[in-house]
């Protein structure tokens, strides 16, 4: 049986952190749900602003955009990820969900996403992005992930997503939303405190 997982981006510019960040994601859950039978539609919303708009206005979706509302209707899962702008998703990213039926993602496991300018941000996903998706009756991974300009290492001048923060969050995002899918317990991050060192050894510890 074929997983299916829609991968939406608001982002609005072209090449969009946010669209690399769906696809880290979207990589990151195909990795994590192993050996079983995935495949990823990605969305670009602003290929699609003009039918949402029209929607909102009429009531009515045009083509291209029903097939994209009958896709997630179908799909076993959603990753969604959306700029932030004045502190909240993006006019885009709340339109699109606007016109979406509570009844296609009741029940379908959801991991959210979000870029930024900087990590103060990143608060708008358990402020707004989280209860959204609460609204629409859809389980939220437990992480979600932000993803500000340090993480892509251009401040630092480091070459893109090779900042190793933001890849484990992905990767436990991902293992999170995979057991959403599968129904298994998700891996639990090493506990330090399981493997003590003994205090003996402390004590005679040479520097």
């Amino acid at each position: 049986m074929t997983d299916k997982i829609m991968v939406i981006s608001a982002g609005l510019s072209q090449p969009s952190s946010t669209r690399l960040l769906a696809d880290r994601l979207g990589d990151a859950t195909r990795r994590a749900l192993g050996d079983h039978d995935v495949r990823l539609e990605a969305i670009d919303l602003r290929e699609y602003a003009h039918e949402i708009t029209d929607h909102l206005l009429t009531g009515f979706a045009g083509p291209n955009l029903k097939a994209v509302l009958d896709e997630l209707a179908e799909a076993d899962a959603l990753i969604a990820v959306t700029p932030i702008f004045s502190a909240s998703y993006s006019g885009l990213f709340k339109s699109f969900f606007d016109i979406v039926d509570p009844d296609r993602l009741a029940g379908k496991p959801v991991l959210i996403g979000a870029t930024g300018g900087t990590a103060r941000h990143s608060l708008a996903l358990e402020f707004a992005v989280r209860p959204l998706f609460s609204y629409l009756r859809a389980p939220t991974a437990p992480t979600a992930v932000f993803a500000a300009t340090d993480d892509w290492g251009q401040v630092r001048g480091a070459a893109a997503g090779t900042d190793q923060h933001l890849t484990e969050r992905i990767e436990r995002a991902a293992g999170e939303l995979a057991a959403m899918i599968t129904g298994a317990t998700p891996p639990a991050d090493p506990d330090p405190y399981d493997s003590p060192v003994p205090f003996e050894r402390l004590l005679h510890r040479r520097d």
